[in-house]
């Protein structure tokens, strides 16, 4: 019998209730956003976090990747960035007269994407096959990432000097899109008290052991959709492509991504099976960042903000299954 199945809803249940709390020592009073992030780490999806600066997007991207026991790499995206510093170099060996592979940083179990749109789309673009595949081809040769493998990426919304938009085909591979939002008074004087956040980062005990987050990712993909469910995501996502105000709907990775996402909110809940609650709470944060509108706003946070509005009036729109 695999080991998944052996698990309860209970001994899931408090491992990711471990996980959580332990991303909590770092980040106060952001309860909603952190449990949006295990959810991805549970469905094997990649986070990209979007806010302005100062909110905590990487404390919160290293906080959640230290509480699991598993490599972790932060890369510094920059202008001058060539895809080779990201996914390695073959370098020639004096001794053997053969080229040897250095691994680059995407190399990790976890991988911190830090202001990934300040690098041009070239660069952007060695990030695909990763996300995509779980793979990495440099000289012809093809490489596997370590599992788990997930990239959570960060990007500033507002400043637009020196940044380039993360094309369509990469913003498809993150199942969900997050904001941090500012946090709560007496959770910002606690903040402000702490200066910095270094020394509770370096302090974190890891929640989970690489082996046991795969298992809970396994778990997570045996929670029971029920096909009445199935259809009402199914439905949700099409209407994205006829919406009258989208030129662009979500494809049908972004069910996919639904579907996950929905099974990993339900597992995180305690059930053995999705309901549409479920779905609907997933839908905006799964496929607002995947859509486009017309006449598309300049400005990514206003952009933004168009995308959620056409999710939710769909998501007002479509029978809720009963």
């Amino acid at each position: 019998m695999a080991v998944t199945k052996m698990l309860t809803n209970s001994d899931t249940a408090e491992q990711i209730q471990r996980l959580i709390d332990t991303v909590e020592q770092v980040v106060y009073g952001k309860r909603e956003v952190v449990e949006r992030c295990v959810i991805a780490l549970l469905a094997r999806g990649h986070l990209l976090i979007e806010d302005v600066p100062g909110i905590g997007k990487t404390t919160l991207a290293q906080s959640l990747a230290r509480s699991v026991d598993c490599s972790f790499s932060r890369i510094q995206f920059t202008s001058d960035m060539l895809p080779s510093d990201i996914l390695g170099v073959s370098v020639l060996n004096p001794r053997t007269g053969t080229f040897d592979f250095r691994k680059g940083p995407i190399f990790a179990g976890i991988v911190l994407a830090d202001e990934i749109n300040r690098t041009p789309p070239k660069t952007q673009s060695a990030l695909l096959e990763a996300m995509s595949e779980g793979t990495v081809t440099v000289d012809g040769i093809t490489y596997a990432l370590p599992k788990p493998f997930m990239v959570i990426a960060t990007q500033n919304p507002i400043e637009q000097e020196g940044t380039y938009s993360l094309p369509e085909s990469q913003l498809d591979r993150f199942l969900m899109r997050v904001e941090m939002g500012y946090p709560p008074e007496e959770d910002e004087l606690l903040i402000m008290r702490r200066h910095d956040p270094s020394a509770a980062l370096a302090s974190l005990v890891p929640a989970l052991s690489a082996e046991a987050l795969l298992e809970l990712q396994d778990h997570a993909a045996q929670v029971h959709v029920d096909v009445s469910v199935e259809r009402y995501i199914l439905a949700i996502v099409r209407a994205t492509r006829n919406h009258p105000s989208v030129r662009l709907g979500a494809s049908p990775r972004g069910s996919q991504g639904l579907f996950e996402a929905a099974q990993a909110r339900a597992l995180l809940r305690g059930r053995s099976y999705v309901t549409p609650s479920d779905v609907k709470d997933m839908a905006v944060s799964v496929l607002g960042h995947r859509i486009l509108v017309r006449g598309r706003s300049a400005d990514l946070a206003a952009s933004a903000r168009e995308r959620e509005r056409v999710v939710e009036e769909i998501l007002r729109d479509i029978p809720v299954p009963e």
